[in-house]
């Protein structure tokens, strides 16, 4: 019997509810057709249905009376990771299933992740320290990546090692992570425009945004909200700039609101 792949996403707090679990969960529900055990790693399992598998959120292992909330997903390259083992992709709360999520486990590889720049327009400025442009290129975006449980402990490893280093010399977790799996090889990307944002990819940009609705791109499987505007605000009609119009969006809250439907 083929294992089944895993599923992981985490909640803490109180920014996302039990609603986002549940409609992320029957998002892959609809579009992964192999076997697979959805688990969140929470600190209130509050709500979930009871198709999603909820644990504890793992610790990140800091010394006590150290916490660090915003690496928290580093915690995710634990050896020990709740008992679990096999191969597991992880996806943010807030982004949207579109499309089949077969292929995110047919590409070859020990680890992929989303570009982050896939996820943004050229950023022309910011080559004027190429240096810190060539590393930026690089970076991966945390909001969906594959790998296999316990073989990227060497990530939380250096972070622990000096975690008032790590958040010096880097803005955010993802950048730190990336780092680390570029020093051992594993850094590697999802092909280009399978995550796509909702802002740069699908909504037409700038005033064009007023003679057009927003699309889905073809070849899309994952829709993303890196900056803003949030999910919530776009599925309700919010730009967040008076010259991004957000028009008709039913496609996006078909697919997330009703995914089995």
């Amino acid at each position: 019997m083929t294992k089944p792949v895993l599923i992981l996403t985490m909640k803490w707090g109180t920014l996302y509810g039990p609603e986002y679990v549940n409609r992320l969960a029957a998002g892959v529900r609809k579009h992964l057709g192999r076997p697979h055990r959805f688990i969140c790693f929470t600190d209130d399992a509050t709500g979930l249905d009871a198709s999603v598998e909820a644990l504890p959120l793992p610790e990140l292992g800091l010394a006590k009376g150290k916490t660090d909330t915003r690496w928290r997903k580093l915690a995710l390259f634990r050896e020990d990771l709740a008992g679990l083992s096999g191969t597991a992709l992880f996806l943010d709360l807030d982004q949207v299933v579109v499309g089949a999520l077969e292929p995110f486990f047919e590409v070859e590889g020990p680890f992929r992740i989303i570009r982050d720049d896939d996820l943004f327009r050229h950023k022309p400025l910011r080559k004027v320290n190429s240096a810190r442009d060539a590393f930026l290129h690089s970076v991966g975006n945390s909001s969906v990546f594959r790998y296999e449980i316990g073989a990227h402990s060497y990530i939380l490893d250096a972070y622990l090692a000096d975690p008032e280093a790590a958040t010096r010399d880097y803005e955010i977790s993802q950048q730190f992570q990336s780092a680390q799996l570029a020093k051992h090889g594993h850094l590697a990307y999802w092909p280009k425009g399978w995550c796509v944002s909702f802002k740069n990819d699908c909504v037409p940009r700038g005033l064009k945004s007023y003679l057009a609705d927003p699309s889905l791109p073809a070849g899309a499987k994952i829709v993303c909200f890196a900056g803003n505007p949030k999910m919530t605000d776009a599925l309700n009609g919010q730009g967040g700039k008076w010259y991004r119009r957000i028009g008709d969006v039913s496609w996006l809250k078909r697919a997330w609101e009703q995914p089995d439907g």
